[in-house]
């Protein structure tokens, strides 16, 4: 999905005060001065945010917003045959406008009658602890850039498209919130950096990357397959394995690229019960166990 070696650009304060986000020079934005300065006023907007606070307010432009317009159309076609029927219904439910870029205030007013869930702004890079522990109390971290207009079908990050088509989507199904919530209470429980990481990752290969067999097909409930022009083409031609928890919680993986292994749920239910059961209960000792035995498999 992201497919340089970038992933969140940093963002650093200059001795002056000024937010600056430090693109790569592969970056589509590199060159173009007025794409950088919207990026640091997006993420100076974010950085000035405290929780409480009401959720800033992105001036976006008309260029923009038909970035937004483009790739949304284009996504909803490939999901009527490629997203999982859970995603579809939370995306009707939710009916996200697809001639402008929302607000994440606005995102934040459709999700909470639904789910309960609000959208929070992030400038970059949100640790880990901080990022996954928050959904247990029902707010997600999103950024508010959009990608460049040069390449609408590219992102070399997560933007606003992957964070809000993606995955609000997602949260506006009960049964998806719920694991969301849960992975967070799994992250918030769980002690050690070793044991977070771990948490993570099946968040990655399920949240994030997870597909699904349904009576018509493997089909996506990832919000990085569901988001991606690209990937969500790609993504039967993958490797498929069924879930297994030693594995996603140890496999390494390449964010750089479009992911070359998935693993497959047999259903919602049974997302539910391996996936869900395993953040409801887990702890630093189980996932200990869960290590060793998927290293000893291994070896």
């Amino acid at each position: 999905m992201f497919e340089e070696a970038q992933y969140f650009a940093p963002v650093n304060t200059d001795s002056d005060g000024s937010v600056v986000v430090e693109l790569g020079q592969g970056h589509p934005g590199f060159a173009d001065e007025e794409y950088r300065q919207r990026r640091n006023t997006l993420a100076a907007l974010a950085l000035d945010w405290n929780p409480g606070d009401p959720v800033p307010v992105a001036e976006y432009t008309e260029t923009e917003h038909e970035v937004w317009r483009l790739v949304s159309a284009e996504l909803a076609t490939k999901h009527r045959t490629l997203a999982t029927k859970e995603y579809l219904e939370g995306a009707e439910t939710l009916q996200l406008p697809a001639d402008r870029i929302p607000q994440l205030s606005e995102v934040s007013q459709m999700l909470a009658p639904l789910t309960g869930f609000t959208y929070r702004p992030a400038a970059g890079l949100v640790p880990l602890r901080d990022f996954y522990g928050v959904l247990a109390d029902g707010n997600f971290y999103s950024t508010q850039y959009i990608r460049h207009h040069s390449v609408p079908f590219y992102t070399p990050e997560p933007d606003v498209i992957h964070e809000v088509i993606g995955h609000a989507n997602a949260l506006a199904s009960e049964r998806f919130a719920s694991l969301y919530r849960i992975a967070g209470q799994a992250a918030r429980r769980v002690v050690s950096e070793e044991a977070l990481e771990f948490v993570s990752r099946v968040f990655w290969f399920t949240l994030e990357f997870g597909v699904m067999r349904e009576s018509d097909g493997l089909k996506a409930y990832g919000a990085g397959i569901l988001s991606s022009y690209g990937e969500i083409d790609e993504f039967r031609s993958m490797t498929i394995k069924p879930l297994d928890l030693g594995v996603m919680g140890t496999i390494e993986y390449d964010i750089t690229k479009y992911q070359d292994v998935l693993f497959e749920a047999k259903s919602m239910e049974h997302l539910e019960d391996v996936v869900g059961e395993f953040w409801a209960t887990c702890d630093d000792d189980s996932i200990a166990k869960l290590r060793a035995e998927a290293e000893a498999r291994n070896n």
